[in-house]
């Protein structure tokens, strides 16, 4: 079974990559608040971040979207 597909696995990044630092708040909404509100000031490695923070929750939704399909072809 591929790591793209291990439901757990995606989970416990989402959980752990995704969220951290968990105080004050996750990073990734920091981050994608910060972008909703023009990106001002963002750099590269705020983009990078983003994006590393934002990873495992594309895998999640992929991965849902994935078997939505997978059970609707049936």
């Amino acid at each position: 079974m591929s790591a793209f597909n291990n439901w757990k696995l995606i989970l416990l990044l989402c959980l752990t990559l995704g969220l951290a630092p968990y105080f004050p708040e996750p990073h990734v909404l920091g981050k994608l608040r910060w972008v909703l509100g023009g990106a001002k000031g963002m750099q590269l490695m705020d983009w990078f971040d983003l994006v590393l923070h934002g990873f495992p929750f594309i895998l999640l939704i992929r991965f849902i979207i994935l078997k939505f399909l997978r059970k609707n072809a049936n």
